[in-house]
């Protein structure tokens, strides 16, 4: 049965010919490989003269731990054990109390995004422990050391470099100054530049996107996302899998392009949640402790791999939401 997974590790290939890179250059120069042509391809459009553009560059430098970072991601484990990482009570209790204390900005977002609080909070509970972790890079750093330095995907990381760019002019951001993940993501919710200035909203309507000192901003970019890329209000994400049946040969794309019903003829036993028969879906698989586990993956659970495109990462999202809204209702409902 092929299923969808957590992507493999980068092919042999691919660290070959990173290894290449790398011994052929001399990172502590200070003109970086592929920095001309990227002025060139880059210049008119982010709106810097091309001796800016030279100028920042120089100064970014090369930072082999992020390379490192990049090549061992969290999303590289088992699920048994990527899960543990972000479904303890820490996070959980975080997550409830960090819901009390901002209780009437995740209804106003709710009620005008359309996504309930408690995804919202296992979003920015898994990608920055609710915004006490947002990043220790220089996202200058990080886009020019992937974007010249990683073959495997430079030209994406370049093209966010570029954007980097274009965003710290939108936002007055000082480009040197930026602080965000190995990967460049920035802020509370981890945004990438492209993300950053398609996705990110005003929501305090204070003239401008402030993913980092923002609540409002940085909480409704969160929903906003989701919203945009289709998220269903009031739906769940994934449905546990009963009984899977052995020895199927069918591809499962982690986008929903079967129906419950169609899955359940293939013989997957789970609870419907009272979910209409045509409701798309596809078979998620992770591995466990004890062997695979199977879910029925929805529209929503699409949609949060569309904010990262992990199974796991989704899946952590899915069930740290669940575990929030289970004790926040079960504390509300024990208080005198």
């Amino acid at each position: 049965m092929t299923l969808s997974k957590p992507h493999p590790s980068p092919s042999l290939l691919a660290l070959v010919g990173m290894v290449v890179v790398l011994a052929t250059i001399n990172p502590a120069t200070a003109t970086h490989p592929g920095l001309e042509q990227f002025i060139e391809r880059n210049a008119a459009e982010t709106g810097f003269e091309a001796a800016e553009l030279r100028s920042v560059l120089e100064g970014a430098e090369f930072q082999q731990a992020i390379i490192d970072s990049i090549t061992r991601p969290a999303e590289a484990r088992p699920w048994h054990e990527y899960r543990q990482i972000f479904l303890g009570d820490p996070r959980i209790d975080g997550g409830v109390e960090f819901w009390r204390e901002h209780r009437e900005l995740f209804d106003r977002i709710a009620e005008q995004l359309g996504v309930a609080p408690e995804f919202v909070l296992a979003i920015v509970g898994v990608e920055t422990n609710y915004g006490r972790i947002t990043g220790s890079y220089r996202v200058l750093d990080a886009l020019v050391t992937l974007g010249f330095y990683y073959p495997r995907r430079g030209d994406f990381f370049s093209r966010e470099l570029a954007q980097f760019f274009r965003l710290s002019r939108e936002e007055s951001l000082p480009l040197e100054e930026v602080l965000g993940s190995y990967a460049g993501a920035m802020g509370v919710g981890q945004f990438i530049p492209s993300s950053y200035r398609a996705y990110a909203v005003d929501f305090d309507d204070s003239g401008s996107r402030d993913l980092w000192r923002s609540l409002p901003d940085a909480l409704g970019s969160v929903a906003n996302y989701l919203k945009v890329h289709g998220w269903e209000a009031g739906r769940v994400p994934a449905l546990p899998v009963t009984v899977a049946p052995p020895g199927i040969e069918q591809d499962f794309a982690i986008k929903p392009a079967h129906t419950l019903a169609a899955l359940a003829e293939l013989g997957f036993e789970f609870d419907r949640a009272g979910l209409p028969p045509d409701t798309p879906a596809t078979v998620i698989e992770l591995e466990g402790a004890q062997g695979p586990e199977y879910w029925i993956g929805l529209n929503n659970f699409y949609v949060i791999t569309r904010y990262n495109r992990s199974p796991l990462y989704a899946m952590a999202v899915t069930q740290l939401a669940e575990a929030i809204r289970d004790r926040a209702a079960s504390e509300s409902a024990s208080a005198p």
